[in-house]
């Protein structure tokens, strides 16, 4: 009888556990699941549908000739074009909308940003405030509209507290003064907005880690110093897009308060490009101007929007 004798430092195959080696061969990979694909078709198809046929169909509707919903069609080129870039009220509401987007972003931003700060802080009483800043939200725009009527008609109450005050000099038609009326539309901007963009700054900033504002701190700085220079460069990428979404709200969205409150008026003195879209297709009947005016505000909000993120992009 032979006697098999093991060969010092090799393992007996089924001591170890571990199956034994195939020269020359490497693990076969795992199939990747597809599942994901099949579940996305459906939002995919909505999406196209109904996101990127309503935008295509605008830059048909804008070469076309379109007196009303039921009136004959016919092609016109460029034709709009040349009736929008020669109408004074264009340029109007071009430079009404500049004026609005340069006041009431920055300082919604910025007034929500150091109040969303405030409230990351945890001071007494912090989740009372985070639910009365949701408050403008909740309310339905005719009736915030209604607020703003009630507060600065002409018999309301700001009117009311300076004549209280011996100050009727001042009084004034606020919502029917060519001087005012776009000022009180971006005053309705920024009290509907910093509410909830406050909300949002605080939940961002309260998964900031607090060693950093102790760091900062303990080296002599103020919450100043510290909401600026410190808690501001790590949430800067999260500020751009919360900036995106208000700018993107202030451009598209301003035309329910001017229809609201002052129908563009008196004059063109507060009529914006959105309400200019709605004014000109439902009102004047005019589709294709109407659609012209749509493609000039979405090539504006592209714009804002890459300019924006390039701003507030991580610089680190």
């Amino acid at each position: 009888m032979t006697t098999l004798t093991p060969t010092p430092g090799a393992a007996e195959p089924g001591l170890t556990g571990a199956p034994p080696r195939t020269a020359g061969r490497r693990p076969r990979p795992r199939p990747r699941k597809q599942g994901g694909t099949i579940l996305a078709v459906p939002a995919l198809v909505w999406y196209l549908v109904f996101m990127v046929g309503p935008m295509v169909a605008i830059f048909v509707i804008a070469a076309l000739r379109w007196p009303g919903m039921l009136q004959p069609v016919s092609f016109a080129g460029l034709g709009n074009l040349r009736a929008v870039l020669d109408d004074p009220v264009f340029w109007a509401a071009v430079r009404n909308t500049a004026v609005q987007l340069a006041v009431a972003l920055p300082l919604m931003i910025v007034c929500a940003y150091m109040v969303g700060y405030y409230v990351a802080q945890r001071p007494p009483g912090h989740r009372v405030i985070r639910y009365l800043l949701f408050v403008p939200g909740l309310i339905s725009t005719p009736a915030k509209a209604m607020v703003f009527y009630a507060a600065l008609s002409p018999d309301g109450l700001l009117n009311g507290a300076l004549e209280s005050a011996g100050l009727s000099s001042l009084t004034d038609a606020w919502l029917a003064s060519p001087s005012t009326a776009l000022a009180c539309l971006i005053a309705l901007d920024v009290w509907a907005g910093i509410g909830f963009t406050a909300v949002l700054f605080a939940a961002r900033l309260g998964s900031v880690p607090d060693e950093l504002g102790e760091a900062a701190q303990l080296d002599g700085a103020g919450h100043w110093r510290t909401m600026w220079r410190v808690h501001f460069p790590v949430i800067r990428d999260y500020v751009g897009v919360v900036t995106m979404l208000q700018f993107l709200w202030t451009l598209f969205g301003s035309a329910q308060h001017v229809l609201l409150l002052t129908q563009g008026g008196p004059g063109s003195s507060s009529t914006t490009l959105s309400f200019l879209v709605y004014q000109k297709a439902f009102i004047a009947a005019d589709l294709g101007y109407s659609q012209t005016v749509g493609v000039i505000l979405f090539l504006a909000g592209l714009a804002g929007l890459l300019t924006i993120r390039r701003l507030f992009r991580q610089n680190y």
